[in-house]
């Protein structure tokens, strides 16, 4: 028996174009093939999610871009920072008596005839960039597997004659295990290399372009991505939502260099309003097939080495990361305790307009001296160990008075502008005011001051539309660094900052952290109740808090049920219990 009739890895269009073919012999009209995939997605989910090969496709971001074949499968993960509008195409065509399609591809196989039938379909495309402020033990996990790059080239080389490199032979798939010509080979090899040079060609010309990456914390050194979706695979994704997109690379030289570009265009696509702007080698396009929706708290449990488990019982794991934090904070036990709840934190619902779960933290007395320095930069380095994305923000009046820390749209470019806060839910954000000194803030600096208390209060972004704001929902943890309690920013909770000595590194084994992070992971995805016994003693507990106090409002209680509540899933609890209520 032979082998497979195409390779989904190194030649996904030819397994498109079988599935095609399949699917118009068993009497599928072509013309009404729009918004369907002909079994292409679920073939593709069974390759690359159900038979492990994922991790032989490569991460673009993993790999020298010019490395990757054009038209080969490859994977991005990154936050959906922009959505353009669908971009529409000919999807399909007739020539002579056989239909071609154009789908997961940015020009025609093959020449269309003059007088050819058409089809016309359309496209999303979504501007995906880098997960911001992701880390690096996350990123190097990510990656894993794709140091397979130069194994597929090698593959690629080995395997070139098994490969279905003429569109007008796909019925003959089967027979094609014979061997390329000497004459073949060189031809190929001659087109690996004039890739090679037409990339590097654009690059130059992309360099002479003016290019804004939109990425929030200026993460340059990594590519964003074009990613064009099909079939209504759009219909759950959102702005920053976190993505795993797995599909076709495409790469053309005449639609990446600037002076050919509106005239390739107009072969193959109706209307290209944005992405003729984006050049190829700056941002790759990825034609999507499958798609994994990810979040920040779930890139621990994707990429973390499934063999790595917890050795020690919870109680003594929390207890082992406890006694590490309270070395990065100077021998200091009660703000380690509070930092963990606030790590542990999470929006788990909202009651418009409060965010139920948030847990802001204002750690104060952070003096300014020679130890300041190395207590922040530990504990920045700490959270960086702990969570899968993070930013350190020094805040100064410089910085309120000339930033744009909330998106704004650009009617002129027709894209969405970043700024500081467009962030991935679950981003761990540490604001360094220490470094603010007194001055004047302009309408920027006072405008950037409200929305950063919003982010706060409600966990919202305001984008500025121009001719409206838009309030986006987002879960980010704050934490403020201060001297004294911060009265710029409002948190949940304020920690005097109590030292007894220097500052430490967050001193552990690899496997250590990767338990600890483990169990913060874990403790964020877990369902947390209240049983009505307990829920009544809590209740009691209240009306008689607030008879002896009548200061003490919905807030406060709000703020105490989150405390109770992170205080029992930080011992692995998913229940609450009356210990863990008056501890």
């Amino acid at each position: 028996m032979g082998g497979p009739a195409f390779d989904c890895l190194r030649n996904p269009l030819g397994a498109v174009r079988f599935m095609l073919d399949k699917a118009i012999s068993a009497g599928t009209d072509p013309s009404k093939l729009n918004r369907t995939d002909w079994g292409v997605a679920e073939l593709f989910d069974k390759f690359v999610l159900q038979d492990g090969a994922l991790e032989k496709v490569p991460e673009i971001n993993s790999v020298k871009l010019d490395s990757i074949q054009p038209n080969s499968l490859v994977r991005f993960c990154g936050m959906i920072q922009d959505m353009f509008d669908s971009e529409y195409y000919v999807g399909a065509f007739q020539d002579g008596s056989t239909w071609r399609t154009n789908k997961y591809a940015d020009v025609a196989s093959v020449e269309m005839p003059s007088d050819s039938k058409v089809v016309v379909w359309d496209r999303r495309l979504l501007y995906c960039i880098p997960v911001p402020g992701q880390n690096a033990w996350v990123r190097d996990a990510s990656c894993k597997g794709n140091d397979c790059s130069d194994s597929i080239r090698a593959q690629q080389r080995e395997k070139r004659g098994r490969e279905i490199s003429d569109p007008t032979e796909d019925t003959d798939m089967m027979n094609a295990e014979s061997e390329l010509s000497n004459e073949s080979k060189r031809k190929r090899e001659e087109g690996s290399s004039s890739r090679s040079s037409a990339m590097e060609t654009c690059q130059r010309q992309s360099n002479r372009i003016e290019f804004d990456p939109n990425m929030p914390l200026g993460q340059s050194h990594m590519l964003p991505c074009l990613v064009k979706i099909y079939d209504g695979m759009d219909g759950d994704l959102k702005l920053n939502d976190i993505v795993e997109f797995i599909g076709v690379f495409t790469f053309d030289p005449d639609l990446s260099s600037p002076s050919n570009e509106q005239d390739a265009m107009a072969g193959t696509f109706i209307d290209d309003d944005v992405s003729s702007h984006l050049p190829a080698s700056k941002v790759p396009r990825l034609h999507c097939i499958i798609t994994r929706k990810l979040s920040t708290n779930s890139l621990v449990s994707s990429f973390i080495n499934s063999e790595v488990h917890f050795t020690l019982q919870l109680k003594e794991l929390r207890e082992s990361l406890l006694q590490s934090l309270k070395a990065v904070f100077g021998g200091d036990d009660l703000a380690a305790q509070y930092f963990l709840l606030h790590i542990l934190s999470q929006i788990h619902a909202r009651v418009e307009p409060v965010a139920l779960g948030r847990f802001s933290m204002n750690l104060t007395r952070v003096e300014r001296g020679s130890n300041v320095h190395l207590f922040i930069k530990n504990l920045n380095e700490a959270i960086q160990d702990l969570v899968p994305c993070s930013h350190l923000l020094p805040l100064t009046i410089e910085y309120l008075n000339g930033s744009s820390v909330a998106p704004k749209k650009n009617y002129q470019t027709n894209r969405l502008s970043t700024g500081a806060l467009q962030l991935a839910s679950g981003t761990h954000l540490t604001i360094d005011e220490t470094q603010l000194k007194a001055g004047t803030l302009n309408s920027t600096g006072v405008q950037n001051v409200q929305i950063f208390r919003n982010l706060l209060e409600w966990q919202k972004v305001a984008y500025d539309f121009e001719y409206y704001t838009m309030d986006m929902a987002t879960d980010v943890q704050v934490l403020i660094l201060s001297d004294g309690k911060s009265n710029i920013f409002p948190a949940d909770i304020v920690v005097p900052y109590t030292p007894t000595s220097d500052s430490s590194p967050l001193s552990a084994s690899q496997l250590d952290k990767q338990q600890w992070r483990l169990y913060l992971s874990t403790m964020k995805s877990y369902e947390h109740t209240i049983e009505a016994a307990i829920q009544q003693v809590v209740e009691n507990d209240m009306v008689t808090a607030r008879q002896q106090d009548r200061s003490i409002g919905p807030e406060v209680f709000s703020r105490w049920l989150t405390m109770a509540r992170l205080v029992s899933l930080s011992f692995g609890e998913k229940t609450l219990t009356l210990d863990h209520w008056q501890m």
